[in-house]
Parts: structure tokens; C-alpha cells; sequence
């Protein structure tokens, strides 16, 4: 191997200067795999979709996937914004907890370590009815 230039105006390595370099090391660093959901999360989530959908105050679902958190976006219409979004953050699994659920202006609404005590926030407290 020489210094000179090659064809292409890019410069070759001496003999001492070659770098190895770990392939799985470097598509991790340059493409982080998405966070996604479990399908015990999924499920979860769902049956309470489910149950709303069924009491007719949601209507439609998105799931997004990106590189720090997942998030399952809970339409009235689905031409508007989420009325809510349940997060996995997993950064935050340590400190405040995984899960939270946020509304549609941003305040979180509930934040903790297990997806199952987050969603206990969708569920109706029974009042009693004097007659």
C-alpha cells in the first residue's frame, strides 16, 4: 500500500494504520433497532381499547415505532389529534417508570413501572345513585 491518491481522489491507509471494526457494534451505532411493544404489552393495551371502543368513546389506534420510545395514539376521529397516547420510554424504566399515559395537550397523566397499574387510569369508578 502506498500514500498516494487513488483514482477517485480518496487517500489509502498505510499497512499500520488498518482499522477492524466490529459489524454488529457498528449497525447498532449507526441504525438502532425501534422500541416496539412486547405482545403481552399489546395485549394489554388493547383490551382496553377494546372495552372503550365498545362503551363508544374511541374509535381508531396508531402505533408508531421509533429509536427512544413506542407509542399506541387513541383517536375519537381519526382525523384529529390522540385524546391519548400510551408511551414506552424505556430510557426512563429506572427513574419514573416505562409507561406513561399522556393527553392530548402533553400532561402526563399517569407514569410507572408496570404497563397494567398505567392503564388502571381508563378504568370507571362506580358512583352511587341515590334515588
Amino acid at each position: 500500500m502506498t500514500d498516494q491518491t487513488d483514482l477517485q481522489g480518496r487517500q489509502t491507509l498505510k499497512a499500520s494504520e488498518s482499522v477492524v471494526v466490529d459489524l454488529s457494534d457498528y449497525r447498532h451505532a449507526k441504525d438502532p433497532l425501534p422500541v416496539t411493544f412486547h405482545r403481552r404489552e399489546l395485549d394489554q393495551i388493547l383490551w382496553v381499547y377494546g372495552r372503550m371502543v365498545g362503551e363508544g368513546e374511541w374509535r381508531d389506534y396508531a402505533l408508531d415505532h421509533m429509536r427512544d420510545k413506542a407509542v399506541f395514539s387513541v383517536f375519537k376521529r381519526s382525523g384529529e389529534q390522540p385524546l391519548y397516547r400510551v408511551e414506552k420510554v424505556p430510557k426512563l424504566a429506572a427513574k419514573q417508570g416505562a409507561y406513561a399515559v399522556v393527553n392530548t395537550h402533553g400532561m402526563i397523566l399517569k407514569r410507572g413501572h408496570e404497563l397494567q397499574q398505567v392503564l388502571k387510569i381508563f378504568d370507571k369508578l362506580l358512583k352511587v345513585v341515590k334515588s
